[in-house]
């Protein structure tokens, strides 16, 4: 059977302020396409179809005409829930969702059934998928066990939870004639992030060993982190990776979607197809006039600027560079005037210190500097 692995949409994402909406269009067009081109008999969505737990109505049209489209091509689809997707909300498109032919599971029920999804190919070969949205922490592990134990203790807790679901749900990989998959939206330990996740949400804490996963699993498709790649482990386990740059920690990913093929008797064989829609990120760095000599980058752009920080210094990358949406003083610069300037504390006045951190800041803001005297001068300097 053929599987196209996909997850990490973050469909309503906005860049510093830039919405994103157009791009994201584009990459669920290209990623149809893609779907139309492969003909798998089963898609994959490992997770976060949304970048918050409250979508705009916008957002969710944009996933479910997806989701539609993806169920169009002739594929099984299956969905679950990621931790930015609102669990409840999205098993309240259920309905809508048996209806269009997609499994879509948005929160971990208590009955294990809810979570195995049976098909069979056009060719004829039976598959069967567990499929288990986000399970955070707190509720993996009760509120009054997490007061008694250590942070050590509290992930290893987790981590035996989520084992024991997966044993559960996988008690039944042992027919030999039946492909059997795992999907989930997790970190698993040794994986590389992608540069883009929140870090509260990929702590140690949520990650479990890849010996959750069952050896007898043909292909595990994970959604979470946001870099294509394979993890070591009992079976085949792989994140497709974001479909899209999320944001400027992300530019040296490879966007793309997973084709992967597999049958009960054959090792998992696993390709990328590139998602080029989007516009790429990229960070650029100079002087202003080493960025007024440099031919417009395409792409939306983080600048370090290496020019002393002073007002205004924004609106002048911005006036070079249209596409710059976040402009930064250079840390390495930041880094070197800071050891140049370090001077000692004892004994210098606050008028000082103040002029010192001014002059590093804003040299030429005269106002502020005289607006400190009046204030010292008003507390009894």
């Amino acid at each position: 059977m053929k599987i196209l692995h996909t997850s990490d949409w973050h469909i309503g994402k906005v860049l510093k302020g830039q919405s994103r909406v157009a791009e994201q269009v584009a990459v669920l067009a290209q990623l149809v396409e893609v779907a139309r081109a492969e003909r798998p008999d089963l898609v994959i969505v490992a997770g976060d179809l949304y970048d918050t737990a409250a979508p705009t109505p916008e957002a969710t049209r944009l996933v479910t005409r997806a989701l539609t489209a993806l169920r169009a091509t002739g594929a099984q689809v299956v969905a679950v829930g990621g931790n930015h997707d609102n669990g409840p909300a999205l098993d309240a498109l259920r309905p809508w969702a048996d209806a269009a032919g997609v499994a879509l599971r948005g929160s971990v029920r208590d009955t294990p059934d809810e979570h195995l999804v049976d098909g069979v190919t056009d060719g004829g070969e039976r598959w069967r998928l567990v499929a288990l949205p986000f399970l955070s922490q707190r509720y993996a592990v009760r509120a009054t066990e997490m007061y008694e134990l250590t942070a050590a203790e509290a992930n290893q807790t987790y981590a035996d939870h989520i084992g024991r679901l997966f044993r559960r749900l996988t008690e039944s990989f042992t027919e030999p004639d039946r492909v059997h998959l795992v999907t989930a939206h997790l970190t698993v330990v040794g994986a590389m992030a992608g540069g883009g996740e929140r870090e509260s949400q990929t702590v140690l804490g949520y990650a479990v060993p890849a010996t959750v996963f069952p050896t007898n699993a043909h292909y595990v498709a994970l959604g979470h982190l946001h870099r294509s790649q394979q993890v070591p482990g009992p079976a085949p386990i792989r994140y497709s990776g974001s479909p899209l740059a999320i944001d400027f920690g992300e530019e040296e990913n490879h966007p793309s979607v997973t084709i992967v093929e597999v049958t009960t008797s054959t090792a998992a064989k696993v390709r990328q197809v590139p998602i080029t829609a989007a516009a790429p990120l990229r960070t650029v760095r100079g002087t202003l006039a080493e960025l007024a000599e440099l031919a417009p980058p395409e792409g939306w752009l983080r600048v370090y600027v290496r020019e002393t920080p002073r007002a205004g210094l924004r609106e002048e990358v911005q006036a070079l560079l249209p596409r710059a949406l976040e402009v930064r003083v250079d840390p390495e610069l930041l880094a070197a005037a800071s050891r140049t300037r370090a001077a000692p504390r004892a004994g210098r006045s606050p008028r000082e210190l103040f002029g010192d951190y001014l002059e590093s800041r804003e040299p030429e803001a005269d106002d502020v500097r005289d607006l400190f005297d009046e204030l010292y001068e008003e507390v009894g300097g």
